[in-house]
């Protein structure tokens, strides 16, 4: 075997790294009996690797490329031009060119080849590389073609490769060119077929592209192609574009676009029997990969070519079920306003609060199978109201154009329901209880299912302290069916539903009989106990107590999580802001982004994580803001009770209405901040679990199980379980695992997913939203303008007054964040979620659920948020 050289049919799935993504699968393509893959070999990357590694220009100049960042691209642009100068004017060594001639000589110097690159990054399952690099066609002569190798490995440094890299972070030196020499397929039509329809992701539907000539027009969007979807061996979907123009291949050499007669352009590419032709092999191409592939493909003398087979990367994953029968799965992360992965050990811990639901594991996230309840007619009118209601009307409205698919419909399987009175949070008690507490009416309940809950809490961390190994994960199995049992109490639901209730009943009659919409927002400010709301006041009396101290302030921008109580105790102030602090964190430190997820590090882990908020708070507001904002808060909500009171009286039948009202707003004020407690609470325990997990993964490191304590959050609870009973583990299950979840922080999970791979989206109704404006769901009234701060990680928040916040989501993490904005965008949330209570709380107008709101709406830019109407405007 040639070391600079190889033939297609001697390269195999071992030979990555050395003939590249394209390399390999032309490869591969060329095993698959059936398959046509026009003859070629590979020039190597030890070749490529020869040619460069000792040349110092070009190590000074990939040394200066490095520490650039994707910012920076002027200077990327520049030290890339001279790099490919480099290359180019390099001359290829001589034992590599007599190897590229000998192996052009056996399949015909005389004939046309396709020059085209090939990396070590490139066509790769997790990421595509696609068009980074570049392909030359028609090339005749050696001389011609040893140009085009040079060009290929320059082109290794074209500034979109460069930069692609650094996005995906690829090093620079660690990523090689191999070039693919192929006899060239002078082709009548060609395109592209992808075995998963790229637009909606199922993967039962075949997508196919073409167009006339050669594909270089329709990659590079000269011409329309002609699409046409196929499934299961019938055309299903045809649209035939016009084609003015095709690119065809010169005798001389080269291409050149040519304009196609009147009576073709309007001309079907392909016969429908070449259509279903392309999808068996796309079948059988994709049944041989093991995964859905973007492949090209192109017809010469009525025979078809493939010439390139790469996976399709930006498809979801679907749930490993596999029992033959179509599915229905609900994105559990929306519903908890967390879209991020969740690691293998955090999925345990949420699973067991969601054991009555049937929970799918799906890239990092977890999704609910709701088939029986779509296929049952009460199942979907409980699903569509009591579970969706306000919450997601983009989910809701998926659903919706799931039910109109009559044969879909028919297809879905029978069986137990999920959402009926059994559920957990749904039985008929919670009801009962409900109202009880509306007819008490006394917030002393609240106060009590408060000090049984922090009595638990208690109870709990008495009985972990003296426990390890498999006493331990013993005890914290156990402990998580008591969770369950708090957290699901019919009264303490009960309270909550009051609360909702006559924040419901509140918005709808004052619509009615005042022409008012949203009117609970305003009564519900500074509502007592709401523990969240709490905690962002909170730390505005921190920063209180840091402002007095400018050594700290300075210190706080280069503070160490590690050292930083021991840094502060060198300060002056540091006392003072370290009591502060600590005291903070002893009631809300076990709180963090994203924190249904165990693994996730907490504020007590991570202290700094609070600093840019205690900045922006220093920043942003004059001492003791905490009171003025809480009683500004109270009074407002009291003079719009007045106000509406009044108003009512004139009505008829005022009086009844007036004290009926008063009534509900009561009950309002008396729950509705019980909201956000048990959450608070189940996270409480969740911290107390994750302490003695941590001292026990310490044990494990000093007996070698594993490298590092955090390497438990890649296994499940099971899996840890059995590695502490017997001090074994093969750690490639986590090193794999590992590598999974960088890809899954890139997916962002849909909403609503079919077993076929569907995502079905969601629409709104735009009725009264004007042209231009991003439609949401209104959750807390008013209308704002101010500048957009686009906020994707809360440690980024550098806010000021007036800012109004988008971001894909927020939970009670982000809380003091809040009081620092104006309003509120996010991409998920519904009416009674974290992000809506909260914005009510403090009176910020707020739009949750407004799609792709972090891209479409760019930092900086001034818009308008209408949280009456459910809107926002770029201004």
């Amino acid at each position: 075997m040639n070391s600079y050289v190889l033939g297609f049919r001697e390269i195999d799935k071992t030979k990555l790294m050395v003939v590249g993504g394209k390399g390999l699968n032309l490869g591969e393509l060329s095993r698959i009996e059936g398959i046509r893959v026009p003859e070629g070999f590979c020039v190597t990357t030890g070749a490529y690797k020869k040619t460069i590694e000792h040349n110092e220009e070009f190590n000074t100049l990939l040394d200066q490329l490095s520490a650039l960042k994707v910012e920076d691209r002027e200077k990327i642009g520049a030290i890339s031009g001279k790099i490919r100068e480099v290359i180019e004017g390099l001359e290829i060594a001589k034992d590599i060119e007599e190897a590229i001639i000998s192996y052009l000589a056996k399949l015909g110097e005389e004939h046309a080849y396709a020059v085209r690159s090939s990396a070590t990054a490139e066509d790769l399952p997790l990421a595509s590389f696609a068009g980074q690099q570049d392909t030359y066609l028609n090339i005749t002569g050696k001389d011609a073609i040893l140009q085009h190798i040079s060009k290929c490995w320059a082109s290794l440094f074209t500034d979109r490769a460069v930069i692609y890299r650094m996005q995906n972070g690829f090093n620079h030196r660690k990523v090689y060119l191999s070039v693919v020499i192929q006899r060239m397929v002078f082709p009548q039509a060609s395109g592209i077929m992808f075995t998963a329809d790229p637009v909606t992701f199922n993967r039962k539907v075949l997508s196919i592209d073409a167009g006339f000539g050669l594909g270089e027009a329709l990659v590079s969007g000269l011409v329309n192609a002609d699409i046409y979807k196929v499934r299961e061996g019938r055309i299903v979907d045809k649209k035939v574009s016009t084609k003015r123009l095709a690119v065809y291949a010169l005798e001389d050499g080269g291409t050149e676009e040519r304009e196609l007669e009147p009576g073709l352009q309007n001309m079907q590419a392909l016969t429908d029997e070449q259509i279903l032709q392309l999808e068996r092999m796309g079948r059988k191409i994709e049944v041989y990969f093991g995964s859905p592939q973007d492949i090209e493909w192109c017809i010469s003398e009525d025979a078809i070519f493939v010439v390139q087979s790469r996976p399709i990367t930006t498809l979801y994953p679907i749930p490993d079920v596999n029992d033959g029968q179509n599915r229905v799965y609900m994105s559990m992360g929306h519903q908890q306003m967390m879209t991020d992965p969740i690691k293998p050990l955090g999925m345990s811990f949420f699973q067991f609060l969601s054991e009555n639901y049937p929970l799918r594991k799906a890239g990092g996230r977890l999704f609910v199978d709701v088939s029986h309840d779509m296929a049952s007619t009460i199942g979907r009118r409980i699903l569509l109201s009591a579970m969706m209601g306000k919450n997601d009307p983009l989910m809701q409205n998926a659903f919706k154009s799931i039910i109109q698919r009559k044969d879909f419909m028919k297809s879905l399987p029978r069986g137990q329901r999920i959402f009926s009175l059994r559920t957990e949070g749904m039985s008929g008690a919670m009801f009962i209880e409900a109202f009880k507490i509306y007819r008490q009416n006394d917030v002393e309940i609240v106060y009590n299912l408060i000090s049984r809950s922090e009595a638990s809490i208690k109870e709990v961390q008495q009985k972990i302290a003296g426990l390890s190994g498999e006493e331990l994960l013993a005890f914290i199995v156990e402990d998580n069916k008591r969770l369950k049992e708090v957290l699901y109490q019919p009264r303490s639901f009960g309270a909550i539903m009051a609360g909702v209730y006559a924040a419901e009943w509140i918005n709808k009659k004052m619509e009615k009989w005042l022409g008012e919409k949203h009117a609970a927002d305003t009564l519900s400010q500074s509502v007592a106990n709401n523990i969240t709301s709490e905690m962002g006041l909170a730390l505005l009396d921190v920063a209180d107590v840091v402002r007095q101290y400018p050594a700290v302030i300075e210190y706080f921008h280069q503070a160490d999580d590690e050292t930083f109580f021991e840094d502060l105790a060198k300060l002056e102030g540091g006392e003072a802001v370290s009591q502060s602090i600590r005291a903070y964190l002893e009631k809300y430190g076990m709180r963090c982004s994203g924190e249904i997820d165990i693994t996730r590090p907490r504020w007590n882990e991570q202290p700094t994580a609070l600093i840019p908020m205690i900045l922006s708070n220093i920043k942003n507001f004059e001492p003791n803001a905490s009171s003025v904002k809480f009683e500004q808060g109270r009074r407002e909500a009291e003079q719009k009770e007045r106000e509406l009171l009044s108003r009512l009286e004139q009505l008829p039948g005022g009086k009844q209405k007036a004290a009926k009202t008063k009534k509900m707003i009561s009950v309002m004020r008396n729950f509705i901040g019980y909201r956000e407690y048990p959450k608070y609470s189940f996270i409480q325990r969740y911290w107390v679990y994750k302490q003695a997990l941590l001292k026990e993964a310490d044990r494990l490191v000093q007996k070698g199980v594993i490298r590092e304590k955090e390497d438990i959050y890649y296994l499940s609870l099971e899996e840890l379980r059995e590695a502490v009973r017997t001090n074994r583990l093969d750690y490639s299950i986590i090193s794999g695992r590992k590598e999974e979840y960088e890809v899954y922080e890139k997916l962002m999970p849909p909403r609503v997913l079919t077993s076929e791979g569907e995502v079905v989206s969601g629409v709104y109704s735009t009725g009264n939203i004007p042209d231009g404006a991003l439609a949401g769901i209104p959750v807390s009234a008013g209308v704002i303008e101010g500048r957009a701060r686009v906020v994707l990680k809360m440690a980024d928040a550098d806010l000021e007054e007036g800012d109004i916040l988008v971001t894909s989501f927020t939970d009670p993490s982000w809380t003091p964040v809040f009081v620092s904005v104006k309003g509120l965008v996010t991409e998920v949330g519904g009416l009674m979620t974290h992000g809506a209570v909260i914005a009510r709380e403090y009176g910020l107008p707020a739009v949750v659920s407004v799609e792709n709101a972090t891209k479409l709406i760019k930092d900086g830019q001034r818009i308008r948020v209408n949280g009456t109407e459910g809107y926002v405007e770029v201004m």
